[in-house]
C-alpha cells in the first residue's frame, strides 16, 4: 500500500527525520544573499544552507578560511530573510569554534540571535565534540559535516576523496555515530565513497546529506552558484550543472553593451 508524501509548508529539523523514515529524499541548495535565496525557497528546496563556501564563491577566496563570523551573519540574515519555507543552516567559519568549547558557544549564539538563522553546521568529529555539546545544550540545533572538511584543507592538503582507507574510513563511523548519539539532527558527507556513505545512512537515524557521496544518502546538497552553471572553472565528478548561466549571463551583457553603444536602447517605449 502506498502512502503520499508529507507535504511541508515550513521544514524543522523533526521534518527532516521524518522525511528520513519515510524514504523521502532531501534536497539542499546554499544562497548566500536575499534574491537567491527566495528563488531557490520558492522552488520548494528543503534546506537552504549559507555555508562559509561564500568565502569562495562571493568574495573570491581560494579556500573557506578567511571568511569571519559578522561576515557569515550578513550573509545568513540577507538569506532568512529570503526565506518562508526552508530550514536555513549557517556554517560556523574557521576558527569560530576549533580551539575553545565556550568560544563555539558564543559563535552559535551569536548567528541565532543575529542572523535568525535556525541552525549551525560545524565541521569535524572527535575533535570538536566538546564544541557541539556546548552548542547543543544550549538549545541550539547542530548539523555535522564529516569526509573532506574544506576548513582542514591545509591539513590534507588536496581536495581528493577521503575515507578511502580502512582506518579513516573506520573513523568516520565512529565519529558519525558519536554525532548522532551527542544529539546532532543530520549530517553531511563530503567526497567519501559511496558505498561507506550509504553504509553510514544506513547505520543512522539521522539524516545523511551527501555532497560527492553517492546516491544511497537521505538527501544531496549542491553550490547553488555551480548547479546553475554561474561557475564554469570547477568540475568535479558530482557536480550536475542544471543551466549555463555563465554564457548566458555573459552574452547578455554584450548584447546590452552594443545596445547602448548603437543607441538602440533605450528606445521611445522605454524613456518618460
Amino acid at each position: 500500500m502506498s502512502t503520499a508524501k508529507k507535504e511541508y509548508k515550513r521544514i524543522t529539523v523533526k521534518s527532516l527525520t521524518e522525511m528520513k523514515a519515510a524514504n523521502q529524499k532531501i534536497s539542499m541548495l546554499t544562497a548566500y544573499d536575499f534574491t537567491m535565496a527566495k528563488i531557490i525557497d520558492n522552488a520548494g528546496v528543503d534546506v537552504i544552507l549559507v555555508g562559509d563556501s561564500a568565502s569562495n564563491v562571493m568574495a573570491g577566496h581560494e579556500t573557506t578560511l578567511p571568511i569571519t563570523l559578522d561576515q557569515m551573519i550578513y550573509h545568513a540574515s540577507s538569506v532568512v530573510r529570503g526565506t518562508e519555507r526552508a530550514l536555513v543552516v549557517v556554517d560556523l567559519p574557521f576558527g569560530s569554534y576549533q580551539s575553545d568549547p565556550k568560544e563555539a558557544l558564543r559563535s552559535a549564539i551569536r548567528i541565532m540571535k543575529e542572523s535568525g538563522g535556525h541552525t549551525v553546521k560545524l565541521e569535524g568529529g572527535s575533535e570538536v565534540m566538546e564544541s557541539i555539546r556546548r552548542i547543543l545544550n544550549a538549545g541550539i540545533p547542530v548539523m555535522g559535516h564529516l569526509g573532506l572538511t574544506p576548513q582542514s584543507i591545509y591539513k590534507f592538503g588536496t581536495y581528493t576523496v577521503r575515507a578511502k582507507e580502512e582506518e579513516e574510513a573506520e573513523k568516520l563511523k565512529k565519529d558519525a555515530i558519536a554525532l548522532q548519539e551527542l544529539g546532532c539532527f543530520a549530517v553531511v558527507l563530503e567526497k567519501v565513497p559511496a558505498a561507506l556513505a550509504a553504509e553510514v545512512a544506513q547505520s543512522l537515524s539521522i539524516p545523511v546529506i551527501g555532497i560527492g557521496a553517492g546516491g544511497g544518502v537521505d538527501g544531496q546538497v549542491l553550490v547553488s552558484h555551480d548547479m546553475f552553471g554561474m561557475t564554469h572553472e570547477f568540475h568535479p565528478r558530482f557536480l550536475r550543472r542544471y543551466m549555463n548561466l555563465y554564457e548566458d549571463m555573459g552574452s547578455a551583457v554584450s548584447q546590452y553593451i552594443d545596445d547602448v553603444k548603437s543607441s538602440d536602447f533605450p528606445n521611445d517605449s522605454e524613456q518618460y
